[in-house]
């Protein structure tokens, strides 16, 4: 019988109200992505049976490790425990060790357990010169015996980790594509949150390559949250009229941060559609003009919703790091055309009330 162990963290932690519907939510989740599989639930762990695709696993959140297992009585470990032994070729190694862990009432502890399991490993594999190293064996036998129930296995797995999908509720993520923003999406999936990804057509500053990777990179996303779906929204018809007013002002060079804070009110007109509780982007302070703590301040007077910014303390290389750990990076450095309407020399200290002026100026054109 092979099975695969679930291990969850935090939500080991809550009350046992929240426990139980982050449980449930996970559950569903996980019935989501392997509908193929049987469900059994112990608490501070979960179950799986008939697992047919396991890399699904490491993109549930909630899941901070997991490993496949073979299930024996205990009446019958010790004779299971050298099979397992045979099956995972521990000859092969130089070192092991043993790890037990027990829930329930025994006539032994734990460490009686890993004692007399290692002694019968080391009898039968005496002709492999095989040790022991409880401190970096090259090979663990991990069991975890629950009442009279029994789990083997070898190898240990890493998961995504976070609270379930969902149960935080919605945000809206401003989502170009590029390397932040699908970094700053999944840190907040990661927290629970279910996003709904909006991307800006900047056309005719920006051509269709722009979207095409975007949609690259929400394809990769789905492998976490499956209805990611990138929604479209126009912005070259504000950039063009703000080009002209900025122009004519003679402060162009305001134009990024025009564009932001139109994003930022159509991003809350949908949230608030949609039942979203804030709005992410990639933003980190510093990295680009718009992202100064000056202009970050200007940003934030356009929106009312909270504006969460996971990344706003981590650096590019940082940001990449992750991105190439959760499979984005690839897809975000496709090649596709910059924005042309970026100015030569951004501000970096915008000031508000030229901002509101001139856009008051744009969106009376606009009729907004």
């Amino acid at each position: 019988m092979c099975l695969y162990l679930l291990r969850y963290s935090e939500i080991f932690l809550k009350s046992e109200a929240v426990r139980r519907r982050w449980e449930n939510a996970l559950i569903f989740n996980i019935r989501n992505a392997l509908p193929e599989c049987r469900v059994k639930r112990e608490r501070g762990r979960i179950w799986l049976d008939g697992v047919s695709n396991p890399d699904k696993l490491k993109r549930l959140f909630g899941i901070i490790s997991f490993s496949k297992c073979k299930y024996c009585m205990l009446k019958d470990l010790n004779s299971f425990v050298l099979d397992f032994c045979d099956e995972i070729a521990i000859e092969r190694a130089r070192t092991f060790a043993v790890r037990v862990k027990r829930v329930g009432t025994h006539e032994f502890t734990s460490p009686q357990k890993v004692a007399e399991l290692g002694s019968l490993v080391l009898n039968k594999f005496k002709d492999f010169n095989l040790k022991v190293d409880l401190k970096s064996p090259e090979k663990t036998l991990f069991v975890e015996i629950r009442n009279e129930d029994c789990y083997l296995f070898d190898d240990v797995v890493k998961g995504a980790g976070g609270i379930p999908l969902g149960v935080e509720g919605k945000l809206l993520a401003l989502f170009s594509g590029g390397i932040d923003s699908p970094v700053a999406a999944w840190f907040m999936m990661k927290r629970g949150c279910r996003v709904i990804p909006i991307y800006f057509d900047n056309t005719p500053f920006s051509d269709e390559s722009s979207l095409r990777r975007a949609k690259r990179v929400a394809e990769i996303l789905k492998e976490y949250q499956p209805d990611f779906e990138i929604r479209v929204e126009d912005g070259g018809n504000f950039l063009i009229r703000a080009k002209e007013v900025l122009r004519k002002d003679g402060i162009e060079n305001y134009t990024c941060i025009l564009c932001k804070r139109q994003m930022y009110r159509v991003a809350e007109r949908i949230a608030k559609e949609e039942g979203a509780k804030g709005i992410v982007t990639g933003e980190a302070i510093g990295q680009v003009a718009s992202q100064t703590l000056d202009n970050l301040l200007v940003l934030d007077e356009a929106c009312s919703l909270p504006v969460y910014r996971p990344l706003i303390g981590l650096d590019k290389i940082e940001i990449e790091r992750i991105a190439k750990e959760i499979g984005t990076f690839e897809a975000s450095i496709f090649p596709a055309s910059s924005c042309s309407a970026v100015p030569d020399k951004p501000t970096t200290k915008a000031k508000l009330d030229k901002v509101l002026e001139a856009e008051k100026e744009v969106l009376s054109s606009l009729s907004w």
